[in-house]
């Protein structure tokens, strides 16, 4: 879902985005425990990082078999 204060027990993702270790979410506000929008913008920062974009992101986990998620 998308819920601000998901955690995953097994691996300590956190948030909407699950970022691992969830501190680096901090880097986009210190609100970033609670406020949705703030992992929000994070989480598309990370993605603009590692993939470029959106599509670069959905293409790396198609490309991979057995996909990433």
């Amino acid at each position: 879902g998308w819920r601000a204060d998901a955690y995953n027990t097994s691996s300590g993702a956190y948030g909407i985005p699950q970022s691992l270790p969830a501190s680096k979410m901090s880097s986009a506000g210190s609100d970033w425990m609670t406020n949705q929008n703030t992992q929000v913008d994070w989480g598309l920062d990370y993605i603009n990082r590692a993939y470029h974009s959106p599509c670069g992101a959905w293409n790396f986990e198609m490309s991979h078999d057995p996909n990433w998620y």
